[in-house]
């Protein structure tokens, strides 16, 4: 059997986020369970960091001082038994200058890579495909691939780094502040809870430069269309408690969707017209005997790729399944490493547009191809109910 890491998850970003994968384990979910759709909230439910009151706010003077203590150095503190982990408990408020550019490009490496057997499957898998070299996509990339960028946050391991996608928001046509991206990206599943400082910075280094050539780079040049802090995120229950660093553990429900907001002033401008390109999502995508290519987009960072870089795969998807009993994944024979998590994967719709179909989600050891989870009725919830929120 393959060795398989977790989801190529965020890696932690060492001179300019270079970095590599962490691992994941086997999924016992059900096919019959449904993701819980309450979107996470900035409310702690009466779970607290510490340093932060004991209390909840009850006016705007109370929230400035419950949001200066958890900015004075309350998100620091991993400690298991205080660690907000339910859907509610999310908290993300915008530390100013906190992802500079020297954070950015100056943050610890995590190289560890755990692998994995993964089990023999009893569900529908196809053939282990061939690997196919992730190509570089072309500058700048607000021409070629507007909606897609990266994501940076803190984990008990210090900075790390996903990708993620920019998708249409129904409450808001043309105007949208959502983003797609796993959920390992966001949540460490069954033994963590919601990481912090997310931010999510679209076509990040836009002129496609090299990890050497960005040495002396400013914000400006990394963040050309600013950065955008989750005040809002929402994954699935299946990967809060199934969800785990070795092998495949809640691979299939392994997506989730934040609502940003800019760190600094945007004039108004929502996400989507800033970057001037948002992707509809495509739920319920028919089978992989239907697609004939999907296009797999991200930002890997182990190497051979130094992190700065977008790349993409694209080919014939086939079906991989870890459990009977959960709903069977996409793969895509792919090279791409760690960083490329949580990157989106396209194919065109049957109206002829190019829609949003699944995440990048889990992959081997030896980086040869790629898996993200089909989005179904869970997913669509999930979407739903972030957007409804801001609606």
């Amino acid at each position: 059997m393959p060795s398989i890491r977790r989801p190529l998850i965020a890696v932690a970003a060492a001179a300019l986020l270079a970095g590599a994968a962490t691992a994941c384990g086997a999924s016992g979910n059900s096919a019959d369970s449904r993701a819980t759709t309450t979107p996470s909230s900035v409310k702690t439910g009466g779970s607290t960091l510490p340093g932060l009151p004991t209390s909840l706010p009850t006016g705007l003077g109370d929230l400035k001082k419950w949001e200066q203590a958890y900015k004075d150095g309350g998100w620091k503190n991993w400690d298991k038994s205080t660690w907000l982990r339910k859907a509610q408990d999310f908290v993300n408020p915008v530390i100013d200058g906190l992802w500079s550019d020297d954070r950015m490009k100056g943050a610890d490496q995590d190289d560890k890579q755990v692998p994995a057997d993964v089990p023999a499957d009893m569900g529908k898998t196809d053939p282990v495909p061939a690997p196919e070299a992730a190509e570089k996509v072309s500058t700048p990339y607000h021409d070629s691939a507007p909606a897609v960028g990266k994501l940076f946050f803190d984990s008990p391991k210090g900075p790390m780094v996903c990708s993620a996608t920019v998708v249409d928001d129904p409450a808001h046509p043309g105007k949208s502040n959502l983003v797609w991206t796993a959920g390992h990206c966001v949540h460490a599943g069954k033994d963590g809870g919601w990481y912090r400082n997310i931010a999510f910075v679209p076509d990040y280094n836009d002129g496609g430069q090299s990890a050497a050539a960005l040495a002396n780079a400013s914000l400006d040049k990394l963040a050309p269309y600013g950065v955008w802090w989750a005040d809002w995120a929402s994954t699935s229950d299946q990967w809060m408690q199934t969800g785990s660093e070795e092998g495949g553990g809640g691979s299939p429900y392994d997506f989730a969707v934040l609502h940003v907001t800019p760190a600094k002033g945007s004039g108004g401008k929502s996400l989507q017209e800033t970057v001037g390109a948002a992707m509809p999502v495509w739920f319920d995508a028919p089978s992989t005997t239907q697609i004939q290519t999907i296009g797999a987009w991200g930002y890997p960072a182990e190497e051979p790729y130094d992190g700065q870089r977008m790349y993409a795969c694209q080919g014939k998807p086939g079906r991989l399944s870890l459990l009977a009993s959960a709903p069977t994944e996409y793969r895509l024979g792919c090279t791409m490493t760690g960083g490329a998590s949580g990157g989106g994967w396209f194919a065109k719709m049957p109206d002829g547009k190019t829609g949003l179909v699944s995440n990048t989600s889990i992959g081997p050891v030896t980086a040869t191809w790629l898996a993200g989870p089909r989005l179904g009725e869970d997913a669509k919830t999930l979407y739903d109910a972030v957007s409804k929120k801001f609606s």
